[in-house]
């Protein structure tokens, strides 16, 4: 029916696995569309003028998913809740990308290159992917366009071990710590993102939750091969963030553990 809503989302990505819960925790029913496994749906949101995901369609309407306030208003409900200060999010992004890592360095060399359920991703990829989400918002703090394309992004020929990716993500920490000692906290502003015009605060917030979602994947795909995390992240770390219940997704499944 023309009124019905479906979510257009990809395995493994951090906003389609919250967007979905939260509509079913509303008890919204919706038809779920995974474009890697409907080539056809990547040509019916292109013709919506929507080009990433996750997005929740209506009829002819549709909403991009990143931001659940967004996604609220969308579907009608109201939605509001506090959110961690841009101090301790800067924080928080910071143990993540060291938890990463320490993560990172605990992989078989083989098990770096094997794929993840339902995606073009491989281990190694995933974890350049956690160093990449900082470092895309602190170019769109510098004044670039926040755009889907840096989430697309893998590791080149340079970046082909653990030790490399964890040298890029080092200077993604050095970076993010000189972005917080030269900004004006009181003074953030709003960033121009392929979702919309957003609080920089905001984004900050995506920042370090799909970070830490994402982290939580290398501690389950560790934890799969009977290796403890160096390091796990916890309620110190994850708490007050804004993080989907699952791990990787409720359709495709990272593992043979119910929990993830």
């Amino acid at each position: 029916m023309a009124d019905d809503f479906k979510v257009y989302w990809q395995p493994g990505c951090s906003s389609c696995l919250r967007a979905k819960e939260f509509l079913a925790t509303r008890g919204i029913a919706y038809e779920s569309i995974n474009v890697r496994a409907r080539p056809e749906a990547v040509e019916a949101l292109a013709s919506l003028g929507a080009q990433s995901v996750p997005v929740v369609v209506q009829g002819k309407r549709f909403v991009f998913a990143q931001d659940l306030g967004d996604l609220a208003r969308f579907i009608g409900v109201e939605f509001d809740r506090e959110q961690l200060p841009p101090a301790e999010l800067v924080h928080r992004i910071d143990q993540i990308l060291a938890a990463t890592q320490r993560y990172l360095g605990q992989f078989p060399a083989a098990a770096l290159e094997e794929g993840l359920p339902g995606r073009e991703r491989t281990v190694l990829d995933l974890g350049y992917h956690i160093f990449v989400i900082p470092a895309a918002f602190i170019d769109a703090a510098q004044g670039a366009r926040l755009t889907f394309d840096y989430f697309e992004r893998t590791p080149g020929p340079e970046m082909r071990s653990p030790a490399q990716v964890s040298a890029y993500g080092e200077g993604v920490r050095d970076a993010l710590a000189s972005w917080w000692r030269t900004t004006d906290a009181a003074h953030l502003g709003t960033l121009d993102t392929y979702y919309g015009i957003h609080p920089t605060e905001r984004v900050l917030e995506r920042t370090a939750w799909h970070a830490a979602q994402h982290a939580r994947q290398l501690m389950a795909l560790l934890e799969q091969r009977g290796i403890a995390p160096d390091g796990p992240l916890g309620e110190a770390e994850l708490d007050g963030l804004p993080l989907p219940e699952g791990v990787y997704d409720d359709e495709v499944k990272l593992g043979a553990d119910a929990r993830v």
